[in-house]
Order: structure tokens, then sequence, then C-alpha cells
């Protein structure tokens, strides 16, 4: 029996709680979409920063990590590091927007950006897209995470395993279908406590057992180059060193200077959006809207990976059986082989609450789209409030059960990812620059849209391109394709253009409808600062903390300055901008 008496009562209590806040919560998402979907605009920034972090905290995250450490070492994680420039651009640019924008999801904004039909069947496609299609998948990819831990785990059949997932996702819609946002986010809280808490006892616990006898013996039994922060760069497989830990020049450079701003990746989206946006519109104001974002930045890099890539980096000495995709399952294999009574329970609850919290939010997520900005907007636009609240309880229901299917449609995770990240590849610009350049209209986000599904069908299949070169044509034909689409189309009607920066108030180039350029350059400056040096300030945390994990103190004492000085000049420019004051 993998798991005794103990760990039950610890997986049924968890169980409850999370049942029972859902259950309590139930009358604050009766009101209307609102309250349903942003929780009535109310969040504090603690609660939506840390619903922000415990979403992207999924079942299949530290096996993703597990799985870059085994390829690349500690280095292989830059596939998901180089996302922190992009991320502190939402905090410091676009969280209070998004808040001020008033919408109640992110593709509400299309038609308050552009005018036309244009933008309304754009705002139909990408409902469709996002909220059906795109949503199934990550719910597709955090099945098959949830999936290959109960077999490894349990010992299970993948047909045993699927039928256990779909219990757990069924449990998992009607919380979140009865409480709606508020719900989710408070469980959020609890669940992402649970998930971390059996984390770093995971990693305590692996690194001082007997196999490996601590950090330093670690240390002295892992292949050259593994603890490496950053990757030994090569030209080509014939080159990697003799470790085989490297990445291709090209790959360093697609990961670190272009992907954080050209490609739309769920939790990373360029300019803001999916579930980022919508916790950032759920905040009381914009002054909680920043906050919750700059804290959720600062968790996401520095508080969450430690734990798992020590435990990632025991699991190469561990189990060097295992084959190449196999790699990830170790992280699993050390919770059955090392954690004792209790406390095996008690990480078993970790890795439900952080596959909860991430499906709550994408049913939720998802059914905002689907009821907000399909039925409502085209179907049954004289729909009254609770007549839509109810709509969206059975919407989620029915996402489940579309996310079900797309899970048996999945064989690896590895490439959704793969397919998300190139399909996606030459958007983040527009998203980017529609907040801040007049002259970006709905033609320009269509073509950024559809553009990248072309190119990356061309680059792989017909010139036969792999990463990272498929995606360097991805970024670039887009971004010629939409420039030179926006060029040759009409722009935004002016009062459309009016309507939007009356309401949004956006620094940039806005002069088709405001007279006067003066104070905005100045202002950008000055939370361009602000996001050089919070990007400074997190790596400086991130790095430092693992610096000092691995008992290497001369470059903790030269991080420590680092991260001294960057967050002095951080919070020098941040009083300077008054982004977080309460005027």
């Amino acid at each position: 029996m993998v798991l005794e008496f103990l760990d039950w009562v610890l997986i049924i209590i968890f169980l409850a709680i999370t049942f029972g806040i859902g259950i309590w919560l139930t009358h604050n998402a009766d009101k209307n979409l609102e309250a349903f979907f942003l929780g009535g605009r109310k969040f504090p920034w603690y609660i939506a920063g840390i619903s922000m972090v415990a979403t992207t905290f999924a079942a299949d995250t530290p096996l993703a990590v597990t799985e870059l450490v085994h390829q690349n070492g500690i280095a292989g994680n830059w596939l998901w590091w180089n996302m922190l420039a992009g991320g502190m651009l939402t905090t410091f640019f676009f969280a209070n927007l998004w808040r001020r924008a008033k919408v109640l999801t992110e593709v509400e904004l299309i038609e308050l950006r552009y005018s036309g039909k244009p933008a309304m069947w754009l705002r139909g496609f990408k409902a469709a897209y996002l909220g059906i299609f795109m949503n199934c998948l990550i719910i597709g990819w955090v099945n098959l995470a949830l999936i290959s831990l109960l077999e490894v785990f349990f010992g299970l059949s993948a047909e045993e395993a699927l039928w256990y997932t779909a219990a757990a996702m069924a449990f998992v819609t009607v919380y979140a279908s009865l409480s709606g946002l508020v719900g989710i986010a408070i469980n959020d809280m609890v669940q992402f406590l649970i998930a971390m808490t059996g984390c770093i006892i995971l990693a305590v616990i692996v690194v001082n057992s007997e196999e490996i006898g601590g950090i330093e013996a670690l240390k002295s039994k892992l292949p050259l180059g593994t603890l490496n922060f950053f990757p030994s760069l090569s030209n080509g497989s014939a080159e990697q060193n003799l470790t085989g830990l490297s990445l291709s020049v090209g790959a360093f450079l697609a990961f670190a200077t272009i992907q954080w701003w050209a490609s739309w990746y769920p939790g990373a989206e360029p300019g803001g959006g999916g579930y980022i946006a919508q916790r950032m519109m759920s905040a009381k104001n914009e002054k909680h809207a920043v906050a919750a974002t700059l804290f959720f930045q600062i968790a996401h890099y520095c508080i969450r990976p430690w734990p798992w890539i020590l435990v990632a980096l025991c699991s190469i000495l561990l189990y060097p059986e295992l084959s190449e995709s196999d790699k990830k399952l170790g992280f699993v294999m050390a919770i059955k082989d090392y954690m004792p009574v209790g406390l095996k329970g008690l990480l078993l609850v970790g890795f439900f609450a952080a596959y909860m919290s991430t499906i709550s939010t994408q049913l939720n997520f998802g059914a905002s789209f689907v009821v907000n900005d399909l039925y409502h907007r085209f179907i049954y636009p004289k729909a009254g409030q609770r007549h839509l609240v109810h709509s969206s309880r059975i919407t989620t229901l029915l996402l489940m059960g579309v996310g079900l299917f797309a899970t048996t449609q999945m064989t690896t995770i590895s490439g959704v990812w793969t397919f998300i990240i190139e399909c996606g590849a030459g958007l983040g610009l527009v998203l980017i620059l529609r907040w801040y350049w007049w002259r970006i209209n709905a033609w320009s986000e269509i073509t950024a849209t559809f553009t990248p599904f072309v190119a990356y069908a061309v680059s792989r299949y017909v010139l036969d391109l792999e990463f990272p070169d498929s995606f360097f044509l991805t970024v670039g034909s887009t971004s010629a394709a939409w420039i030179l689409v926006t060029l040759l189309t009409p722009p935004t009607n002016k009062q459309q253009l009016q309507r939007f920066y009356d309401r949004i108030k956006p620094d940039g180039f806005w002069q088709a409808v405001r007279s006067s350029e003066q104070g905005g350059s100045s202002r950008i400056m000055k939370l361009a600062i602000c996001w050089i040096s919070a990007v400074a300030f997190t790596y400086s945390i991130l790095f430092l903390t693992g610096k000092i994990l691995l008992q290497e103190w001369q470059q903790a004492g030269i991080l420590t300055v680092t991260t001294i000085i960057s967050f002095g000049i951080l919070r020098t420019f941040i009083r300077q901008t008054r982004i977080l004051s309460d005027e």
C-alpha cells in the first residue's frame, strides 16, 4: 500500500476544506457576471497575487522543471526564466491599464480598442479560440501530468489513471461553478501554501537522504556543467560539452531576447492577458492591480523553483535508469520513495492542490469568454444577470467535458508547449503596441493572430526547420505581415479611439486623439527604469537564493550587492511614477 491511514486522513481533510470554501462563498458569485468572473473587483493585492502564482503552479510544473534539469542542468530553466522581462513589462506598463479598462474579459477589450465588423468578428473568434480550443489544450496537458503522477505513484494503468483524473476534475468543477472566482482565489491561497510547503519538505528530505548525503555531496556527484546557471552555448550538437548540457546559440537567443515579447504563451502573454489579466481586473483598484502583478512576478521566479530544482538534481543521481521520455517522473518517484507516512500524503495533497488551482482557474476563465463574449455578445444580448450566472455554471460543466475529451487526444505535454509557443510567435508586439500606438487596428491583430499558423506550417512541413530556426522565421514573417497590413488598412474609427483614450488615458503615441504629448515620454522613461531594475532585482534574488542553497558564498555576496542596488533604484523610481500610490 503506497499510502497509510494518516496520509488518507490528510487528503480527506484537504478535500473537505476545499469543498467547504466553495460552498461557503457560493452566495458571492450569484449577483452578476462581474461577481462570478471577477469577484466583484474587490480583491486586495495579496489575494490576486497569490492566486496568480497558484494558478501557474500546476501539477505539470515540477515535472517539467525536472525534465529541463535532466536535459540541460539548472540552465535549462531559461526556457521559462526568460519570460520575466515580459512579466515585468506587464507589471509597470499594463496592470493599471487593464484595471482602468473596466472590461470583464481580455477579448472584450477588442471592441473597446477597435471599431467595426473586423473588431466584432475578432472578438468572437478569439473568445472561441482562447476560451475553448486553447483553454482545453491547457486543461489537457495539466490532466496528462496528473495521469502520469497517478500511474507512477499508485501503479495504475493509463485508463485507470484517466478515470481518477476525471473524478478529480469533476470535484474541481463543482466548487468552481458554485463559488466563481472568489472561491477559486481563496482556495488558491490555501492550495499554494500546502503545495509549496510539501515541495520544500521533499527537497530537504531528499537532499539529506543517505543516497545523496547533503548539498556538498550532491555537487560532487553531479556531471560537470549541471549546476551552471547559464547554458554552455554551442553551435550545434557536434559541439556539445562532455555532459551534453548545452543549448545552441540560436536557442538561447530565442529564449532570452525574442520569446518574451514576441510569443503569446498562457500566463506570460505580452501586454498581459489570460488569467493574469483576469486577476488584474479583479483587484480593488489600480494600485492593487500593480502590486499584485509585481508580487506575482517575484514569487513566480524566486519562491517556487528552487525546491523543484533541488529534487530534480537529486533525481539525476537517484534514477539514472529513467528513459529520456520518463526523466520528468523522477520528481514523483522521489515522493514515493523518500517521503515518510503523513508527509507523503501532504505532498500528494500538494500536487492535488496545484492541479486544482490551475484547473479551476482555466474553467472559470474559459467560461467567461464563452458566456460574456460569445453567448451574451452574439446569441442572447438581452439576457439578465441571473440568467448569465446560471449559464456560466452550465458552461463550466461543459468545458470540463471538452477538456477531458482533449486529454484523451494528447500524448505529450512538450508537443503542446511547442505548438502554443510557435503558433503565437509574432503576435506579442501587437498586443503590446495596441495600448501605446493609435495606428494599430483590428486588421493588425487579425494578421498577427493568423500568420503564425501559416508560417509554422511552412517552416515545419515545407522547409523542414526545427526550433529555433522555425521560431525566427515565424516571428520575422508575422511581424513583417502585420506591419504591412497596418500601413495598408484604414485606422480605427477616430470616435472609437477617442472613447478608448478617454477611458484608459495611455501614454505613448496618441497624437490622433490628443493635442499634446507633454509629459508622456518622461513617464514612460521612468516606468522603463522601474521595469529594468525590477528585472535585475528579481533575477538577483533568484540567483542569490540558488547560490545560498548551493553554499557558494562568494558569488552569493556579489549577488547580495546587486540585489540591494537594484532594489534601491526600483524603490526610488516607483515613488517617482506614483504607480503604487492611492491617487
